[in-house]
């Protein structure tokens, strides 16, 4: 499997797990949603250590996955489409935006306050989900919001669930295999359909969806933290963030999201709002 931002040991023990990174497949530049970021982290002593995707569920509040911030000590936020695409691998440094060392344009801002769900944690309930407090906020037009609570559940059991649209976005990989690695570290979206809800590796907790060329796209190393949203490329409700998948060589096959329709995860979110700002849950 794969962990698509940081390595999560835990499950790489239990499971063979690895991180998600990139959006693959048909994917598309995704200018849809602005409040969808890439969060640079690093160690206590200031050292780049990776990068996850995620989400503004408000102007400082940054929802991404668990297994993201382990390790880390801060983080730093980037919200441009290209945030990283003008990259110089001699000088490890984007000229345009600054990554991952500095914000040279806007929006981007750091985060020296990084909030655990509690993961790692039993599988198949992870608890991959964390929280970054960002030191200024962004203001959008529009941010994340979250599907209520068990809004995923009744999906477990219809017919004709092959019909279900997602949408993934994230900044990562968008072509592996052991000859070649390609990332335009840009903010790229893709469509997917459901695939379970109720298996051994999802239980109530996951998302399982597709991540076939053929279909649509799905998620690799980098995606980690992104949402999945429920719905085709304009909507902005959040159901999941990218988690893992099955394949460690290429990113193919299925991907599994941490379901943010939990009822536990979404009060430990609205615990965390900064004050003054406000999170929207809405029904699906």
């Amino acid at each position: 499997m794969r962990f698509i931002g940081l390595l999560a040991s835990l499950l790489l023990v239990l499971i063979g797990a690895q991180p998600a990174h990139a959006i693959t497949g048909r994917f598309v530049k995704d200018f849809e949603h602005p409040f969808v970021g890439l969060a640079v982290f690093y160690d206590d002593e200031g050292e780049f250590i990776g990068r996850c995707s995620g989400s503004l569920l408000s102007p400082t509040l940054f929802l991404t996955a668990g297994h993201c911030i382990e390790g880390a000590d801060s983080a730093r936020v980037y919200f441009q489409q290209d945030a990283g695409a003008h990259f110089d691998p001699v000088t490890e440094l984007d000229p345009v935006t600054g990554y991952p060392e500095t914000c040279l344009t806007q929006p981007c801002t750091t985060s020296s306050e990084l909030i655990s769900y509690g993961y790692p944690a039993g599988f198949p309930n992870t608890r991959d989900a964390a929280l970054l407090i960002l030191d200024d906020p962004i203001i959008l037009s529009e941010y994340g919001v979250l599907a209520a609570a068990g809004s995923l559940d009744e999906l477990a059991t219809r017919r004709g669930r092959q019909a279900i649209t997602f949408t993934v976005s994230g900044y990562g990989l968008s072509y592996i295999n052991p000859a070649k690695t390609e990332s335009f570290r840009e903010r790229l979206m893709a469509t997917s359909q459901l695939v379970n809800l109720r298996s051994a590796l999802t239980g109530g907790f996951n998302l399982q969806t597709t991540n076939n060329v053929g279909i649509g796209g799905g998620t690799c190393f980098g995606d980690s933290g992104g949402p999945v949203f429920y719905g085709g490329t304009s909507s902005n409700i959040i159901v999941g963030v990218t988690s893992f998948g099955l394949s460690s060589q290429v990113c193919a096959g299925v991907d599994f999201a941490y379901r943010t329709d939990q009822e536990e995860l979404i009060e430990f979110i609205l615990a965390n709002v900064p004050a003054g700002e406000s999170v929207t849950i809405v029904e699906i």
